[in-house]
């Protein structure tokens, strides 16, 4: 064998070591955990043999605790650039199988790498996580790690789309890399999420909670809306990971990619006529409308089971991506509260930042009153809604289909924060607040003297409502663009669309606002 082909079977093998990470007997744990490890789970993400490996034979440079003594080659992290859908991508994948994943020095230099990468080359970047948190032996420079990968996200922010999937432990510092990006994706039963694990929290608090309840993905989906997607499976969260970035664009000078589509603009949807009950205090069910309306009925939502009574979420009209949001009047009558208005507020600044035009479809009542929204600052996330709207430029096309009162009318994509296209249904109440409300106040005094006072409080609830409860005032004032027949929405929403492709619209120069956080 000649001297280079022993060079060539040297590299060989130290490709062959490298891919085995921590061994085959801990990726049979990993297997045994019901989990995947790093390189299967790209060979899952991306498209067939497109994965381009970066880094392979990086070792950490810790002497401390013996870490002298052992070197895995790639430590502890995957890194690369592959496709999905033939579009490039660059990703890193924790290895637990590595050091149980925990971040070194080393490992935190192998994914700013990629990262940089991402934003010279305007591509998404996505996060596979699976990591047991800082590498101790490593001391500050696992955190120092920690803060330079923080930083890359907080560059990118806007820039390109950053997506991140916990597929396993992911805990202290290492929570807020997932944090900082577009959107997060937990699988049942083997993903968590703390800052602190339960031991710790046992100490401190004395309170006794397991992994699931501290941080599992049914909390974080339901309670905290820290996770947009939740997936039975690993497999199952990638597979989210690629249809999501289907409605994306690769960074924000991009448009988003636009899909042949085989729905006629112009179909009709008779039972959207009947939708709306005849009682306004009767519900509906928002879904139904929106499946009506989209390319083929999909939704891809986004936090589906956090603040219920708003809707987010991707879908298409003749082929070209959209960014949904929309009251829900099936959950607390639809009002907007601290959590819906924080959920909206972030899916429209996402859909801003990216190009994604939005469509809103109202039905709002009010905000949700009480000591526990007003403690909670619901002024203040309120205002984050009214903010991200208002700073928004992608096109907006607004359907008020009912209610739309006071405060929560401003929030909603209303004329006055710019909205581009605003449609009515004639079903569309738009006034201050709603009818027994109004008269209550306008008519308090005057009722009492009457000699019938339920009789004239009905009579000018009655009057009231001929005035306001129509969406005709509205438009009389160019508020309300159109009213519109129901079943026409989608053509109606598909023509605006079209008409707004060229918008093009900036805000005032300036180094950044200051939204209500």
């Amino acid at each position: 064998m000649s001297i280079q082909q022993e060079k060539i079977q040297e590299l060989i093998e130290k490709r062959a070591e490298a891919r085995l990470g921590g061994g085959e007997k801990a990726i049979q744990k990993q297997h045994e955990r019901g989990k995947y490890t790093a390189r299967e789970r790209i060979a899952q993400l991306l498209d067939e043999g497109s994965f381009e490996e970066l880094d392979m034979f990086v070792t950490h440079r810790c002497t401390n605790f013996g870490q002298d003594k052992k070197h895995i080659l790639g430590d502890g992290v995957v890194t690369g650039f592959g496709t999905i859908e033939g579009r490039l991508v660059y990703v890193f994948a924790q290895d637990f199988t590595v050091f149980g994943g925990s971040l070194s020095e080393t490992m935190a230099q192998k994914i700013c790498k990629v990262m940089d990468l991402a934003m010279k080359m305007g591509a998404p970047v996505i996060g596979l996580n699976d990591s047991g948190g800082a590498r101790i032996q490593e001391g500050i420079n696992a955190l120092a790690g920690y803060s330079e990968i923080f930083q890359r996200n907080i560059l990118a922010s806007g820039v390109v789309p950053q997506i991140s999937a916990i597929l396993g432990p992911c805990a202290g510092g290492a929570v807020y890399s997932p944090a900082l990006t577009d959107f997060t994706i937990m699988a049942k039963g083997i993903s968590y999420m703390f800052l602190t694990g339960p031991s710790v929290v046992k100490t401190v608090t004395g309170e006794d909670v397991t992994q699931e309840q501290l941080g599992g993905a049914s909390v974080h989906s339901t309670k905290s809306g820290v996770t947009h997607f939740v997936a039975e499976n690993g497999e199952e969260a990638l597979m989210i990971i690629r249809k999501l970035l289907s409605y994306m664009p690769q960074n924000n000078l991009e448009e988003t990619p636009l899909v042949a589509c085989n729905d006629p603009i112009d179909r009709l949807e008779d039972s959207l006529n009947d939708i709306i009950p005849d009682t306004a205090k009767k519900s509906y069910d928002m879904y139904e409308v929106i499946a009506s309306i989209v390319d083929n009925g999909e939704f891809l939502e986004v936090q589906k089971d956090y603040a219920k009574n708003i809707i987010v979420g991707f879908a298409r009209f003749n082929g070209q991506s959209v960014g949904i949001v929309a009251n829900q009047p099936k959950v607390l009558a639809g009002v907007l509260d601290s959590n819906a208005s924080r959920k909206g507020a972030r899916f429209v600044r996402f859909c801003d930042a990216f190009n994604i035009p939005l469509v809103t479809l109202v039905d709002v009542p009010g905000f949700l009153p009480g000591t526990g929204q007003e403690y909670n600052g619901v002024i203040l996330h309120g205002a984050k809604l009214l903010y991200a709207y208002g700073e928004a430029t992608v096109p907006k096309v607004t359907v008020t289909l009912r209610k739309s009162y006071g405060g929560s009318h401003i929030v909603m994509s209303c004329k006055q924060l710019r909205g581009d296209v605003n449609y009515a249904w004639p079903s569309a109440e738009i006034a201050v607040m709603g009818a027994e409300g109004a008269v209550g106040v306008l008519y308090a005094k005057e009722a009492k003297s009457q000699a019938d006072p339920a009789a004239f409080i009905k009579e000018k609830e009655e009057e009231y409502r001929k005035l306001f409860a129509n969406p005709y005032n509205a438009a009389k004032y160019g508020y309300i663009d159109d009213v519109i027949e129901p079943r026409n929405t989608r053509f109606r929403v598909i023509r605006a669309l079209q008409m707004l492709a060229t918008k093009k619209v900036s805000n005032p120069a300036k180094k950044h606002g200051n939204i209500p956080l």
